[in-house]
């Protein structure tokens, strides 16, 4: 028999669980989208961003998931013909490249591979070596969702200012927003890009972008912005569907006021310490575990480690076969090993993911823990003992 009836617990990294309250603020009838209480709640929850962000500067929210998020910061600063440099530590920095490769720059990708974050020496190598100051952003992403690695944003601002470059730093944060410590502005950041459906806890569908006014004085010299992607009637309207470019995304704000609601009650540094808490309890529990089979974190390095996602390598097929087993026999949905695949395993089977972002708590990943060591032990995965009790001490001794 399969005991996975009752609530099926989401865990893989995106979209998050989306907390009760914010599915009752968004479980209304449409509201007037020209006056009143929108309106009203709209203008709150961009000074709340910002503040999430750590910034000053300009808020912007469009209609769209993370692949939206980054098109639109591309389109303010990027031209055709224009280079954008990518330094890359797993999937989403190739697919940022991508989206520049789309409007017609040049994208030159340093990969640093599967198992460790961006190295800021090589990017400033590269940095100066461009003479000509040809290279026109830095794109970064600050978590990769896939690799769980976590590259070092205040190294990389660094570089780039140590190199006397003008690349303007750009930097992914959707899967880090809300979950790893990011500071926009202490950290020099000139764009940021994130989404809702991680950190802040709301379904799919609202995209951001951050920018500061150095970011805005290269939108000033574009010579063509798509009417839609453009973030300057966004960010200063002059009436309200100019912060839409149309119709306003009614009930994604509902749960977004709500979401920042619960944020500002928490406060930031205790959900950045709670974040890291969970990951250590999850990174002791896989170390045990490791003591007695091929299970182990992908990334070797602590400090280079996410706190929202762990992506691990077990060996196929087990990696497949224990989601599988924890989804169909107690329902628990653990994450596929995105963009892991290599020569000898083409499918990823042999790793997989744990999303630990947002809306989660002690009692939801020790649950989470001691289901995968049910499957482990059910399916006659080789483990050591004591995972569970190993992530127990780390959540006791917090």
């Amino acid at each position: 028999m399969n005991l996975r009836q009752g609530q099926n617990y989401l865990a893989i990294p995106g979209p998050s669980v989306v907390p009760e309250a914010v599915l009752r603020a968004m479980h209304r009838s449409s509201p007037n989208i020209y006056e009143g209480e929108l309106i009203d709640i709209t203008h709150g929850i961009l000074a709340d961003l910002k503040m999430v962000a750590g910034t000053k500067h300009a808020a912007t929210i469009y209609l769209g998931n993370g692949h939206a998020a980054w098109e639109a910061s591309l389109a303010n600063v990027i031209a055709p013909g224009d280079k954008v440099l990518v330094p890359t530590a797993g999937s989403f920095g190739h697919g940022w490249s991508e989206i520049a490769l789309g409007l017609g720059a040049e994208a030159e990708v340093i990969d640093f591979g599967r198992r460790s974050p961006i190295d800021p020496v090589k990017v400033a190598e590269a940095l100066a070596k461009d003479k000509g100051k040809e290279i026109k952003a830095v794109l970064a992403v600050h978590v990769d969702t896939s690799t769980s690695a976590k590259s070092d944003i205040v190294a990389l601002r660094k570089a780039i200012d140590e190199a006397g470059h003008s690349a303007l730093l750009m930097v992914d944060c959707i899967a880090s927003l809300g979950c790893d410590r990011f500071e926009m502005d202490a950290w020099g950041v000139d764009v940021m890009v994130s989404a809702s459906q991680k950190g802040l806890m709301v379904p799919p569908g609202l995209a951001f972008v951050f920018f500061n006014d150095k970011a805005d004085a290269v939108r000033e010299e574009m010579r063509r912005v798509s009417r839609y992607w453009d973030w300057r009637p966004r960010s200063n309207p002059e009436v309200f569907y100019q912060l839409f470019c149309g119709t306003a995304p009614t009930l994604h704000l509902y749960g977004m006021r709500t979401a920042l609601e619960m944020i500002k009650a928490e406060g930031l540094e205790h959900i950045w310490a709670r974040h890291e808490v969970l990951a250590r309890a999850i990174w002791s529990a896989v170390d045990a575990w490791g003591q007695g089979g091929s299970l182990e974190l992908n990334i070797p390095v602590a400090d280079q480690r996410s706190h929202a996602v762990t992506s691990l390598r077990i060996g196929a097929p087990f990696g497949t076969a224990l989601r599988r087993w924890c989804q169909d026999e107690a329902g628990l949905t653990l994450g596929i090993g995105l963009g892991m695949a290599t020569e000898d395993d083409p499918k990823s089977d042999g790793f997989f993911r744990f999303g630990h972002m947002g809306h989660v708590n002690a009692q939801m990943i020790l649950g989470l823990l001691a289901t995968v060591q049910t499957g482990l032990t059910a399916l006659k995965i080789p483990h050591g003992s004591g995972g569970v009790e190993a992530a127990s001490e780390v959540i006791a001794k917090a």
